[in-house]
Order: C-alpha cells, then structure tokens, then sequence
C-alpha cells in the first residue's frame, strides 16, 4: 500500500486557482461593475487585487474618495512627446473603480497590482456588447470570450509576468480575488503557473495630478453615458438585485424626460408613433455598431432623425446629465472634449432653433394681435349657421397630398426595379449603388424601371389611431372647386380652443383626401363602414370606395391589417403603405393644425387672428 496520496488537478478552465480567484472584466462597463460587486460582497476577500498601475495608487485612491463625483486622472505621456498627455475617467460604473469601493467597504486590502514595469503594451479591446450578460450570465459571456484567444506577443508576455510577480507577493494567508481585463487574462493564468522575477519597475510617475471634470464635459469623456451612470449610484446600495438597472430603461427615462424638456422649450410633443420608431432606430443604430444597447451618441443621432436638432439636444444634455458633479470641487475643474481622452471618436452637429425675443418685437406702431375683450366674447358669436376651411390652409395640405402621391408611385417604382449587368444598353441609367457593391467582378450593371400603370386616387394620413377617444371631432367637407379634394377627417373640438370670433383651433388625428370632389357622402355616419373597429380603418374603407384609380397612399405609423389587403383588391385598388416616420417632421407638424370656421363671413377677417 502506497504513502502518496493522489490530488485532483485543477481544472484549466476554472478561474478559481488555490487561494486565487480571477474576476475578468471589460473596463468601463457597467455589468462589470454589478457583478464585481456582488461577488465582493457575496465571499468577502481578504485580498482584491486589481489590474491598475502601482505608480497610479495614491491618486487613484483619492479619485475613488471623491465619489459619486467623477475625477479625471492625468499624466504625461513619456512616449508621445512632451506635449502630449493620458486622462484616464474614474467613474462609478467602472469595475476597477467599484472593486476598490466595495473592498474599502468590505475592509479587504486594495493591491495595484500592474508593477508599471514598462510602458503598458496595445491589446485589442473589441469586446461583444457586455448587455449579453444580463441574458447569458457573466461565466458564459467570459466563456466564448476566451475560445478564440487574442494573438499573443513578447510584450503581453513580459506585462503579465509583471502582474503574476506582484500577485505572487500577496498576503500568503489570504483569499485574493484578482480583477483583471478579459483579454489579459489568460496570459496572466499563464505566468502565474511558474515563479516570477522582480521586473524593473519605476517606483514613481512625475508629473500625475488630479482634476475635476466640468459637468458639461461628461457626455464625451464617460464610457457610460452619465445619465445612465447615475442611475448606477442611486441604485449601487440595492445591487442584490441587478434587475433594478437595465440599459433600455435607463435610454427610456432619458427620452421621456428630454421629452417634457422638449415640449416645455418648443410647445410640440413627441407622438406615440415617434417614440416606436426611435425604439427601432435606436436598435438598428446599435446592431449596425456591433452592440445591443445604443449609446449617448446613437441616442442624440436618433433622436434628430425621428424629431428634430432641438430634440436631439435635449436627449444629449439628458443622457449627459449628472448630479453630483460640481463646477466647484476640492480639485481644479477643467473642460476635456473627447478628442483628448478617446480615440476615433464621433462628431454630430446640431443646428438648434430658438426663439427669439428680437424677432417677436413689432415695428414701432405696428397693431398687436386682437384680444378678446372680455372672457367668452368670442364664444358668444358662434351661431353653428355652417362652418369652413381657410383656404391658405387647404392650399398647403392640397400640395402635400400632391407629394404623398408622387413618393408612393416612387417606392412602388423602386420596388419593381430591374437590376442586370451591362450587355448591350444601359437602359435607365448605371446603377451605381450595385456596381460598387460587386466592383470584384469588374462589371458595370444597370437598371430597368417598370412602368407603373395607374395613378393614386386617394390619400389617407393617420397622425394618432386614437384609442384614447382623444379626437372628438369628426367631419366630412366637399371640395369648393375641381382642385379642391373632398376631406373627411377626426381632429380635437376646434371650438374648445378658439383664437378668434368664431374660429377655432383643433389638432387633426387623421384625414382622408379624394379627387374630383363632390362626391363624399358622410364618411362618420355611412353604415357600409360599420366594420371599421378603429377612425383610421374607417377613413381607409373609404378612401378604397371612393377612390377612381387604382392606387390609394395610406401614411400611418403602422400597417394596416391584412384583411385590407384582401378588400382592396377585390375593389380592384392596391394600398401602398408610408411609415409616417419616413416623412419629414417639420412638414408633418405644419399640416397637422387645422382652423375651422364658424361661417364663410369668417373668412375675410381670419388672417387678423390665425399664425
């Protein structure tokens, strides 16, 4: 009978190693930053020793007592000349900076370990989107991570035995949990299999000092958008449960309350159509960068294309928002644009517009714009004899149903394109996108419209399905000459808001537009539409019936149900579909206002009291 007795090897795959345990993170990023601090809290090491420079230490230890106010590192950059320098943010939702947090207030003994034994080699730090783990979990996540194992060089070599010599160094005794980032780790579990010698580390850094950021320049330094940063620090005590934080309602908040900024600024409002499209956007923008979150920058591009520049700043200086960073600090306050601190970093200009006090002044003599005399004088001069459109009015929306007739026989057009190679013509003209696309086959192709046979006879646009029974009023007006449509449409009551005598003031939801007019009988009242379960179908059923060509252009924020499709062609008319967010706000938001008036005899005078 044998005296030795058999260990059990430690599985290569394990992160946990004797009395170390190895913690990879992607720095900066805040599911890091949750699960560092769970499993602090969770076994309690008497060690955390973490990836950071030895020479950085003492400011880096100040920068964390600073907290929940961000502070900016700096120091010269030995490499790169004299005139050149390294920030580095020290920010709540870092793992770094967490881990030295939670181990002060866990009593642990904080070791730098990066003995700053040469200048720190370049990994390649192209991580998947760290929201994975809240799907995945964080052992997954490392897992296929280290699959595929970045290339290895002398210098990643010689840094990691830097780090094993210092880990090597370590209370004998205790627990270490060491915090170090996914692509160092594994050349760090190597060195660590072997004794490692001193490496010839400076004992010091000249020149380090430590700053406080201007709170205007966090949206471009932070890793994490700031908003979302915040969120972390109100939360970070109640981290048992990660659920409390999540990114997407986090960019959720961050548009509701740009939003309210917004509307109180510019008096508009954020249709609930808007807010879907931004959720789309704002994902594709994300899948087109290899993420599954969007950014701040993502963020403010999405919301100038779905709104506008005044929307989009008000989503950046939201998400850009943070509290507790002062302008007067213990520490000298400078503005760093990201430039500085990132690099390739992204530039998006907005162009705001703001009122102006100078341009509402009024010449000299010039009369102001006519008031009531007393409260309800108006009111009382409504007599319900008949009611009008303002023609000025009627013009522009005639013109704008003209447009939505010309870009749906576009789309249609594109969608039946031809696209072959060059052969013996180039029919209607190079197509460019294609040639480019396939420029290895050295060919040229062309393209080949499709005449679309047929012309659209009626326009339907839905701003609001209104589900809430927010649009009261509900009307059908006949054209007053042969270029005037007949119109059927659902808007607020005009005569809840009036803005002069016996002209009001409403929002439209949706309307119908028909050529040649005069033929629309009571679209609201007209019982062949009684299948209708919503405004818009019912204005859609009738744009089919009275609709003399073949095609109808339906504008809404969503598609309608595919019954539709079938009853349109058994009337013989196609629907083609315009997601409303491909038209442009601004045009959008000059047609939606419509004034009613109670009388033709309104007319003349309603140029006196509309804007």
């Amino acid at each position: 009978m044998s005296g030795e007795i058999d260990l059990p090897l430690p599985d290569p795959g394990s992160l946990k190693r004797g009395r170390f345990t190895y913690f990879p993170v992607v720095p900066g990023r805040l599911e890091f930053a949750i699960e560092v601090r769970q499993a602090i809290l969770r076994d309690r090491p008497e060690v955390i020793a973490l990836e950071l420079p030895a020479t950085l230490q003492r400011v880096w230890m100040r920068a964390v007592a600073r907290l929940p106010e961000m502070s900016l590192i700096f120091y010269p950059d030995e490499t790169s000349g004299a005139d050149q320098a390294v920030y580095v943010p020290v920010e709540p939702a870092d793992p770094f900076t967490e881990a030295i947090r939670t181990g002060l207030e866990t009593g642990a003994e904080i070791v730098f370990a990066d003995p700053d034994a040469s200048e720190r080699p370049h990994l390649k730090d192209l991580y998947p989107d760290t929201y994975a783990i809240r799907h995945i979990g964080l052992m997954r996540y490392v897992e296929a991570y280290r699959v595929y194992p970045q290339p290895r060089s002398e210098e990643i070599s010689r840094h990691a035995a830097g780090i094993a010599w210092k880990l090597q160094g370590t209370d004998p005794l205790g627990q270490v949990l060491v915090v170090v980032s996914l692509n160092l780790l594994d050349p760090v579990l190597d060195a660590m299999e072997e004794p490692q010698a001193q490496p010839l580390a400076r004992t010091r850094r000249e020149g380090v000092e430590l700053f406080n950021p201007h709170p205007e320049s966090l949206g471009e330094i932070a890793a994490e958008y700031p908003a979302l940063q915040w969120r972390y620090e109100n939360f970070r005590p109640l981290l048992t449960d990660a659920n409390l934080i999540d990114r997407r309602h986090a960019q959720l908040a961050v548009f509701r309350d740009a939003e309210k900024d917004y509307e109180a600024a510019t008096g508009e409002r954020m249709a609930h159509w808007q807010r879907r499209l931004l959720a789309r956007y704002t994902r594709n923008l994300a899948l087109a960068g290899n993420e599954l979150s969007a950014g701040i920058f993502d963020l403010t591009v999405a919301a100038r294309g779905v709104a506008d520049d005044n929307y989009a700043w008000d989503v950046w200086q939201v998400a850009g928002r943070y509290p507790p960073q002062k302008l007067v600090s213990d520490v000298m306050t400078v503005r760093i644009s990201g430039d500085e601190v990132w690099l390739d970093t992204r530039r998006i200009r907005l162009r705001r517009r703001l009122p102006s006090t100078k341009q509402r002044l009024r010449p000299f003599g010039l009369k102001p714009r006519k008031k009531e005399k007393f409260p309800g004088e108006w009111a009382s001069q409504l007599n319900g004899a008949g009611i009008c459109s303002y023609p000025p009015e009627d013009l522009v929306v005639e013109d704008y149903g003209r447009y939505l007739k010309r870009k749906g026989k576009s789309i249609l057009s594109e969608e039946r394109v031809r696209v072959e190679p060059f052969s013996t013509s180039i029919l209607d003209g190079i197509d460019m996108r294609e040639t480019i696309r396939k420029w290895y086959e050295g060919r040229i192709y062309v393209r080949q419209f499709s005449k679309i046979h047929g012309e659209v006879g009626s326009v339907v646009v839905i701003f609001d399905e209104d589900r809430d029974n927010r649009y009261s009023y509900m009307t059908t007006w006949l054209g007053e000459n042969q270029n005037e449509s007949d119109m059927a449409f659902y808007s607020t009551f005009p005569f809840d808001n009036l803005v002069g005598p016996g002209i009001g003031r409403a929002e439209y939801g949706g309307f119908l537009m028909s050529l040649p007019p005069r033929r629309m009988y009571d679209v609201w009242q007209d019982p062949d539409y009684a299948f209708a379960e919503s405004k818009s179908e019912r204005l859609l059923l009738a744009a089919l019936d009275y609709s003399i060509h073949r095609y109808v252009v339906y504008v809404a924020a969503k598609p309608p149900r595919s019954i539709f499709k079938t009853i349109a062609s058994r009337a013989g008319r196609t629907i083609m579909y315009i997601p409303i967010g491909q038209l442009s706000p601004v045009s959008l938001k000059r047609i939606r206002v419509v004034h009613v008036l109670d009388g033709y005899d309104k007319r003349e005078i309603a140029k006196d009291y509309l804007w």
